[in-house]
């Protein structure tokens, strides 16, 4: 099968409730210091485990489902953490949840998956990774940020970096496929664009604010699955594993960390963790599936760590800026 390579009671960390209903409107978060380092080092949790995403879907799914996919990424994984946080939105924030959790959940994973089996890993990540652009762009109106030509030109250098570790002379392109890879990177921006804005309602955890999500997302695709993939596949055991690491550590656990991150960090920061995606789908390509990483890729690994660690520092001016 072709694999590609690319592109989610005791109190726990997890289910800390919000200190205040929304994030400071410069972008910053609560942590400093070696708090930010450790926020930091948390959230990038997530976008490496997103890296499996790729080499699970490609190895261990049954091809052709990519809605049902997301559909069992998502739904159960989110009635989970409803269980578990027995929290549901109040007022406004039924509205805010179902859009977040459409465009985080509902349109993003489908759109992954599409673009994850009609494109070569590499073309995937690629459009993927414009994702932290799109978030230094819509961060202007959105929440008032000044445009930073700093982080647009690392942004830039990241899919550049990207690029070169992941796409290959063979690399072929697939209309409906780059059409998915950049829709998914539009929504994704938003909804983390959006997130960052609305932040968390007063007592809430980033547990429950994830289950919110999932499980939106997940009731966004469950009639939108049957009606355009119809009957479900046969799932054996090596797609009920692949099923339950997407679901339970790629969905439940990492969004958790993901969107205490996007509260806690500036959002711009966060958007640029999420080339370790492709990264780390690169390194398990070399190490499972017998791929091999040359000069031009090694280049493309310094080029997108590099714009990782830019895009963590703080701007020297202007407080507002992202």
């Amino acid at each position: 099968m072709r694999a590609n390579i690319g592109t989610t009671s005791t109190p726990s960390p997890l289910d800390t409730p919000a200190p205040h209903a929304g994030p400071p409107r410069n972008g910053s978060g609560a942590d400093t210091g070696s708090g930010t380092l450790r926020r930091t080092a948390l959230t990038a949790l997530a976008p490496m485990v997103w890296g499996t995403t790729y080499v699970v879907t490609t190895e261990l799914l049954p091809p052709g489902h990519p809605m049902f996919a997301a559909l069992l990424r998502a739904l159960p994984a989110g009635l989970i953490a409803l269980a578990l946080t027995r929290t549901l939105p109040r007022g406004s924030w039924w509205g805010k949840a179902a859009v977040l959790g459409v465009l985080n959940i509902g349109l993003f994973l489908p759109l992954l998956f599409t673009a994850a089996e009609r494109l070569p890993g590499g073309v995937a990540a690629t459009l993927g990774a414009a994702q932290p652009m799109v978030v230094a762009l819509l961060a202007v109106p959105v929440l008032r940020q000044r445009l930073s030509a700093r982080r647009l030109g690392w942004a830039l250098v990241g899919v550049l970096g990207v690029g070169l570790v992941v796409i290959g002379p063979a690399a072929a392109l697939d209309a409906v496929g780059v059409a998915a890879g950049l829709g998914g990177a539009a929504t994704m921006g938003l909804g983390v664009t959006l997130t960052k804005r609305w932040g968390r309602p007063e007592g809430v955890g980033p547990l429950a604010l994830t289950g919110w999500q999932l499980t939106a997302g997940g009731l966004f695709l469950l009639p939108a699955t049957f009606l355009f993939e119809g009957a479900a596949p046969a799932v054996d055991g090596r797609a009920a594993l692949g099923y339950l690491w997407l679901g339970l550590i790629g969905g439940l656990l990492t969004y958790a960390l993901w969107f205490q991150g996007i509260g806690r960090l500036p959002v711009t920061s966060v958007a640029v963790l999420g080339l370790l995606s492709p990264l780390v789908a690169a390194v398990l390509g070399a190490l499972l599936l017998g791929q091999t990483l040359g000069p031009v890729q090694l280049l493309g690994f310094a080029l997108a760590l590099a714009s990782i660690v830019a895009g963590q520092l703080p701007e020297r001016r202007a407080a507002g800026r992202g």
